[in-house]
Formats: structure tokens, C-alpha cells, sequence
């Protein structure tokens, strides 16, 4: 008998990146990227798409380095989260509370096996847009901004990893995360894992770091509404002199229709649109991709970039 799926957390929240180049990062995320601040701390300034509900979902925060310092998770529930907490006490992942951060009242802090800082929270502000910046519909978080590519809402990140099973088998035991796709090698090794807490087919991803080196960022992705936006985003970071990695062009593993770029701190920035699929089925059975099915690259054919698999914040030196 199966037993109980844990249904504790809602959706991934927000992260916050660092970036040595904080001015320059800011500038590409509200010029470019088409975000907008909502609030500033210390040496962070927080970051919301037109369609993100909560305040932020995005912490810039100034650095020596660059990378992601953690990802945040909403709970269900504040009983949900006592659940999660109370499961994650005394297994050597935990790290403790927090007295929370601008938007968001308290989190408890955790770390997967790999050494990345996840957080969980309930308590959220809802934002609240100035005049200037409220809908004309009711039903919509703020005004499309109409500046450089719009992105709509936070969709999914990408972690690099040593050990992608004993990460999987974290977020499946303690946070009630589903696998819903999964790269496996000949050999039986674990390569990459997409996993979710909702509806949507991934809110996060795995993949192994070539380096063995622990703990470190691939991506952070925003959502556009078309393909045709992710067309035009190509342009718009033509003309805005931002190099672009690879794509416009189609994943095989979820079908995201995807975008790569680098900000100027050096983090990888997609801008994505994940089309139609949704994870409907309560007893979906997890994709399994063979090493020889990844060799074929893409959706289409084009074989993936080279620094798709060596680049990833912060970086190692002669990686």
C-alpha cells in the first residue's frame, strides 16, 4: 500500500541570488528582465514579476561571489509547516528559525544533502501595488510594466549537486516533493531529477555538478505567457548587448520552451515557457531518460551547449 503523499507545501516562493556586481545585476533585472522592486534591505533589493502575488520573488543581494544563498518554499498551512519542521528536527538537515525577512514572517531553515539552504515559510505579505502600478483587472498582482522582456512570475530553479539520489530522496521524505522526470546512466547513477509541489510539471530541478563540487546554482527561470514572448526576449537581449547561451529552443525532458542568458554577476538567468503540462495524474509515474536518449540533445536536435554543463555559480577555479 502507498503510503500517504505528503501534500505540506504550496510552491517555491522566492530565492535569493548573489552577485558581485550588484548595480550592474539590478539594472539588468528591472531594465531588461522587465521587473519591478519592491523593497530594499541592507545589501539586498527585492524583485517581483507583474504576476508574483507575494511582494518578491526574487532577493539580489550584494556578494564577493555569485550563486544562490537559498530557495524559500511556502507551506500550506501553518500546521503544515509545524509538520515539516517537526519531521525535519533531529535529522541532521535541519538548521533552525529565523525571524523571517522583508515580506515573509517567519522561516525555518534547513540544508539538503548537497549543502543548499532551503527555507520554509507561511506567513506572507501579499503585495500591494502603488497607484501607478495597480491593474486595471482586479484579479491581476500589478500593471504589466511594458519594459524590456515582462517576465510574468517566478517558475522553477536549477541546483547543481554531487548526489542526486540522496537529494531526491531529501525533498521526497521530508518536504513531500514528487519526482515527475529523472535522467538515469548506464551504470544506475542518478543524474538529474525535476521535481514539484504543485500542479505545474516541475518547481525545481537537480543536476550533477562535473566539477564535484557541492552547493552550487545552474539557473533561475521566469515564466513568459508565449513561445512568440521568448522569441522577442531573444531580440531584446540582442539589443541590450546580453550574450545569450543557447536557445530559443524546446527541451526534450518537460517540453520547456526555453532561453538562456547570463546576468552580470555571472548567474544563469532562462526565461521559459513550460506550454500546457500540468501533473494532473495523483499517481504519476516518473519519466526515466537513458544516457543514450540525452546524447540525441534537444527536442529537435540541436545538442546541448557545452557550458550548459560546466558553468554554474559560484565558480570553481579551472572549471
Amino acid at each position: 500500500m502507498q503510503p500517504e503523499p505528503i501534500l505540506d507545501l504550496a510552491h517555491l516562493g522566492h530565492l535569493e541570488l548573489l552577485t558581485p556586481k550588484p548595480d550592474e545585476s539590478l539594472k539588468f533585472f528591472v531594465d531588461v528582465m522587465g521587473m519591478t522592486v519592491s523593497g530594499r534591505k541592507g545589501e539586498s533589493v527585492y524583485l517581483r514579476g507583474w504576476d508574483d502575488y507575494e511582494r518578491y520573488s526574487l532577493k539580489l543581494t550584494a556578494s564577493k561571489t555569485s550563486g544562490m544563498e537559498h530557495m524559500a518554499l511556502r507551506a500550506r498551512s501553518p500546521q503544515a509547516l509545524e509538520r515539516r519542521v517537526a519531521a525535519l528536527k533531529d535529522s541532521g538537515f535541519d538548521i533552525g528559525w529565523t525571524g523571517g525577512d522583508l515580506g515573509h514572517g517567519p522561516a525555518f531553515r534547513c540544508r539538503d544533502p548537497d549543502g543548499h539552504i532551503v527555507e520554509l515559510y507561511y506567513e506572507t505579505e501579499w503585495y500591494q501595488p502603488p497607484a501607478e502600478l495597480k491593474p486595471a483587472l482586479k484579479n491581476q498582482a500589478q500593471r504589466f510594466p511594458a519594459r524590456g522582456i515582462n517576465v510574468r512570475r517566478l517558475d522553477h530553479l536549477n541546483c547543481l549537486a554531487v548526489d542526486i539520489k540522496a537529494n531526491r530522496i531529501f525533498f521526497e521524505k521530508y518536504l513531500g516533493c514528487r519526482l515527475t522526470e529523472q535522467i538515469v546512466l548506464n551504470d544506475g547513477t542518478e543524474a538529474a531529477m525535476w521535481m514539484t509541489v504543485t500542479n505545474k510539471s516541475y518547481d525545481f530541478a537537480y543536476s550533477r555538478d562535473h566539477s564535484g563540487t557541492p552547493g552550487r546554482f545552474h539557473h533561475l527561470t521566469y515564466a513568459l505567457d508565449s513561445r512568440e514572448d521568448i522569441l522577442r526576449a531573444a531580440d531584446i537581449f540582442l539589443e541590450n548587448g546580453v550574450y545569450i547561451e543557447t536557445g530559443p529552443h524546446k527541451h526534450a525532458i518537460q517540453q520547456t520552451f526555453f532561453l538562456y542568458v547570463y546576468e552580470p554577476g555571472g548567474n544563469r538567468v532562462e526565461v521559459a515557457n513550460a506550454g500546457a503540462r500540468l501533473i494532473l495524474a495523483p499517481d504519476w509515474k516518473p519519466i526515466v531518460w537513458t544516457e543514450e536518449e540525452r546524447k540525441k540533445g534537444q527536442a529537435w536536435g540541436l545538442k546541448t551547449i557545452e557550458s550548459f554543463h560546466t558553468h554554474g555559480t559560484p565558480p570553481v577555479e579551472g572549471h
